[in-house]
């Protein structure tokens, strides 16, 4: 049986009986020249490459993508949200002569509703208040409470004189 150590010196053996070869010359420079000979060239072709390209970059700036997405559905968005506040309610709901209560229970159930059947901006009258039995008026406030505690209600606003003025109020459902 041939051992390790056998076959280590046969490939020892094989390894310098081989003839060398002649290098072929790849370049036009001799064939003794040292490395760092070879490598200016490239050093200057990356320095000149590198140039270019940042004096291109310079010239023509970068564009980022990102960015412009972002701002393109930032701009969809307010149009969306300006159009949904210029455009006429989809839906009126009148809660003149209503107790608290009832008028709290009308407009959850109205709400609903709408929501349900895809509306995104309703009127709701409520009144300026000038017929209530107390000082001040009853269902304004409790419109805007209703308002701000409805996960479903978003913006909100009074329309202009002609529409109800403070005496009602449109809101955009989510």
């Amino acid at each position: 049986m041939t051992s390790f150590g056998d076959i280590l010196s046969q490939w020892e053996n094989i390894q310098h009986t081989k003839p060398e070869k002649k290098q072929v010359q790849v370049s036009h420079k001799k064939a003794n020249a040292s490395f760092m000979e070879e490598e200016k060239p490239q050093e200057v072709i990356e320095q000149n490459a590198r140039q270019a390209m940042t004096a291109w970059l310079n010239r023509y700036g970068t564009v980022d993508k990102d960015k412009v997405v972002q701002e393109r559905e930032l701009q969809v968005k307010m149009k969306d949200r300006e159009f949904l506040r210029t455009m006429r309610p989809e839906a009126t709901i009148d809660l003149h002569g209503l107790t608290q209560d009832e008028a709290w229970n009308r407009l959850d159930a109205f709400v609903g509703d709408c929501k349900r059947r895809g509306l995104k901006k309703i009127m709701i009258i409520h009144g300026k208040g000038n017929h209530s039995h107390g000082a001040d008026p009853v269902l304004g406030p409790m419109v805007r409470l209703f308002i701000e505690k409805d996960a479903r209600m978003g913006s909100s606003g009074h329309p202009d004189g002609n529409n109800g003025g403070s005496g009602a109020t449109w809101v955009i459902i989510k």
